[in-house]
């Protein structure tokens, strides 16, 4: 009995650690590319900026879209923090569906225009390596991931400043992310961020071939950390 009740204690203590970090668990999936496979994901908020990371299987970013040489039925990789902040508190129109931060490849087009993430000199040729946005998405039945990022008009649709002015809810904020082991980690700016809620996500999007709408489709969901993209995780204060 002393034994059973210690036990007892013992996963108590060991759940309200695990609740009280508002971290979120993913066991392990070998269906899954090990890249692409979810053990943990969390954030923190120091003053105004918020960091959040994933703990992968495999080594984060090892694996990228194979080129077409063109940008109708590009792909896309991604690693995606969906979050509970209104799609307004970056600059898109208020309540216009689900704000998330992305880091992305793709080797076949650069929606980066402001920034040269590779260093050499030319800011239009660097998509293919990893790099971050800002996204709102929506749910639709026309893509087959069951999400699209959501189809703008610019100059009717509210855009973030840095913005590239596709005809998408896409920011490129030129935030450097960091992929290093098996860990994928973004930093940045958010006001009030401390509590906010959020999911991980390993996703494969990809470019309508003809340049219709969608324009940007998720065509496949790799692995939510939550398992139902409930949004459990919360940011919590950096110690």
């Amino acid at each position: 009995m002393r034994s059973t009740g210690m036990a007892v204690l013992g996963l108590t203590a060991f759940f309200a650690t695990a609740v009280a970090a508002h971290e979120i668990a993913s066991e392990a999936n070998g269906d899954i590319a090990a890249p692409f496979d979810i053990r943990k994901a969390g954030a923190t908020a120091n003053e105004r900026l918020v960091t959040f990371f994933m703990e992968l299987e495999g080594e984060a970013g090892s694996i990228k879209p194979e080129a077409t040489g063109q940008l109708p039925g590009a792909g896309v990789a991604a690693y995606v923090w969906p979050t509970g902040l209104d799609p307004a508190t970056v600059g898109f129109d208020a309540s216009s569906g689900i704000l998330a931060l992305a880091i992305t490849a793709h080797p076949d087009f650069d929606d980066t225009p402001l920034f040269d993430e590779n260093g050499d000199g030319d800011p239009a040729n660097d998509g293919a390596d990893w790099h971050s946005h800002w996204v709102v998405l929506e749910g639709t039945e026309a893509c087959s991931g069951g999400f699209k990022v959501r189809d703008v008009s610019p100059g009717v649709d509210l855009l973030p400043a840095t913005a590239p002015h596709l005809p998408i809810a896409l920011d490129s904020p030129g935030m450097s992310p960091q992929l290093a082991d098996k860990t994928a980690r973004i930093t940045v700016p958010v006001a009030d961020g401390e509590g906010v809620s959020f999911d991980a996500v390993t996703a494969e999007l990809r470019v309508h071939p003809e340049g219709k709408t969608p324009l940007l489709c998720v065509t496949g969901v790799h692995d939510v950390a939550s398992g139902d993209l409930s949004l459990p995780g919360r940011v919590m204060p950096l110690e």
